[in-house]
C-alpha cells in the first residue's frame, strides 16, 4: 500500500531554530512520505540581521506571496499539509489559490485572522490559549471553522513535546482512518 504524502510548511524561523521537527519527523515518517519546506527559503527571504522583527516584516511585505507562488509551482500532487505559524498562513493562501490539499492542519497560523475565505479541504487548526495572533470565535464562527484552543500555551506551543505528540496522533489518525476504509472496500 502506497504511503499518503505530507507537505510539512516550517515556520517563519525555517530549520534555523527548528529542531523541534525533527520531533515531528521521527513520528511520522513511518507512516508518511514526507516533503519539508523551509519558508524561508520558499519566501526567498535572506536578511543579513534575522530578528523577529525583520523576518516577521520580509514575509508581510511580499514573503508570504512569494512562498505561496513558488509552493504551487512545486507541488502538484493532492497531499495532506502540515504547517507551523507563517507556514499555515502560506499554506491557507496556496489552497485559495489552487493548491489542492487532502488536509490542512496548521498550528498557530498567524495572519489568517485577516482571511475571510476558509481553505476548500479539511482544515484543522490549533492555537495557544495565550497566542496574541489568534484569531477570536466570532471568526471562526462567521467562516464555519473549527479552532482547537489548548489553554496555558502561547504562540510556538507547536514546538512543545506534549503538543508535538497529541498533532502526530491526529495525523497518524487521519492515515489509519484511510488504512482502515481501504481495507474495508478492498
Amino acid at each position: 500500500m502506497t504511503s499518503e504524502r505530507l507537505v510539512i510548511l516550517s515556520d517563519m524561523w525555517g530549520v534555523k531554530k527548528g529542531l523541534w521537527i525533527t520531533s515531528y519527523l521521527g513520528y511520522l515518517q513511518q507512516y508518511y512520505d514526507i516533503a519539508f519546506y523551509d519558508i524561508q527559503q520558499l519566501a526567498n527571504i535572506d536578511l543579513a540581521i534575522k530578528s523577529p522583527e525583520n523576518l516577521h516584516k520580509a514575509f508581510v511585505e511580499g514573503g508570504i506571496d512569494t512562498a505561496v507562488a513558488h509552493l504551487l509551482k512545486k507541488e502538484s500532487e493532492p497531499s495532506h499539509y502540515l504547517a507551523f505559524s507563517t507556514g499555515g498562513t502560506i499554506g491557507w493562501k496556496a489552497n485559495l489559490k489552487g493548491l489542492h490539499m487532502k488536509s490542512l492542519t496548521a498550528i498557530s497560523p498567524t495572519r489568517v485572522r485577516f482571511e475571510d475565505v476558509k481553505p476548500c479541504c479539511k482544515t484543522k487548526l490549533i492555537f495557544g490559549g495565550n497566542d496574541a495572533f489568534r484569531p477570536d470565535e466570532n471568526w471562526s464562527e462567521k467562516l464555519d471553522i473549527e479552532m482547537e484552543i489548548v489553554s496555558n500555551f502561547g504562540h510556538e506551543l507547536y514546538a512543545d513535546e506534549k503538543i508535538i505528540g497529541k498533532v502526530c496522533q491526529y495525523l497518524l489518525s487521519v492515515v489509519l482512518e484511510r488504512d482502515h476504509i481501504v481495507k474495508k472496500v478492498g
